[in-house]
């Protein structure tokens, strides 16, 4: 089988996935797709639907989980915009439209002011449908797929992230060493958000800061491994009192 491009790609601009993360990149140029084929109109504006299991086999190379994660992320980024408009009331397929307006506000504050951002997202009806099929020079300094790929700094917010660390767990990790930022991009390319890093952290520094057998666990290498994501999935712990005649209430 050939894997080069022989069949209808999924497209994404780097200057969007800078901006949003890739992930939310990819799922949102799709959503603009789709949108611009819509013929269901609602308040004045255009929408799509379809149900997670559906959404995810047009991201076959992602897991179920992984795409809820980037339209929750979309979602809290202002970015996509959901309502129910279906006939029966036990209906919970979710609607989707792109803010677009958000999305040309964010084009506008881009530090590389660039005009295609502008132009090709302020509405979903004004572009063509074919595949730009420009190539990139051999050599390039502009930013590219790669490069968010490889987790530079400007994209993922490693030292938010480490000094949430650092602070919750008693730590001095550096954000700026490349076995921590390997981790952490491994784990946002899979769609988890800060949001999920720092969940993370509260769960099993509240399990293990004060265990002397599994403090010394508190590491990146540990909670950003490849169990991070069973250990987003724990409750907190309650807190024991120390006295049993103490309680201690959430």
């Amino acid at each position: 089988m050939n894997l080069l491009i022989e069949e209808p790609p999924l497209q994404v601009l780097p200057s969007l996935a800078k901006s949003i993360g890739l992930n939310e990149a990819i799922i949102l140029q799709q959503i603009h797709y789709w949108l611009r084929k819509s013929n269901n109109v609602k308040d004045g504006y255009k929408w799509i639907y379809n149900s997670m299991t559906n959404w995810q086999k047009q991201f076959s190379f992602w897991s179920l989980p992984t795409v809820k994660r980037v339209f929750r992320s979309l979602e809290k980024q202002g970015l996509l915009i959901t309502a129910n408009y279906n006939k029966a009331g036990f209906d919970k397929t979710k609607w989707y439209r792109i803010n677009y307006e958000k999305l040309q506000h964010m084009s506008q504050r881009s530090d590389q002011n660039d005009p295609t951002m502008v132009s090709s997202w302020t509405d979903g009806s004004d572009q063509d449908d074919t595949t730009n099929t420009k190539r990139l020079p051999e050599t390039t300094t502009e930013t590219t797929t790669e490069d968010i790929l490889s987790g530079k700094p400007d994209h993922i917010p490693y030292q938010e992230i480490m000094s949430y660390f650092n602070q919750q767990a008693g730590t001095s990790y550096r954000a700026s060493s490349k076995a921590t930022q390997r981790l952490i991009s491994a784990r946002t390319n899979e769609g988890f958000t800060v949001d999920d890093f720092k969940k993370v952290i509260d769960i099993k520094v509240a399990n293990w800061k004060d265990d002397p057998k599994m403090s010394k666990y508190l590491r990146p290498a540990t909670l950003f491994g490849t169990k991070f994501e069973s250990y987003l999935n724990e409750p907190m712990p309650t807190r024991q009192p120390a006295n049993p005649y103490d309680r201690y209430y959430e």
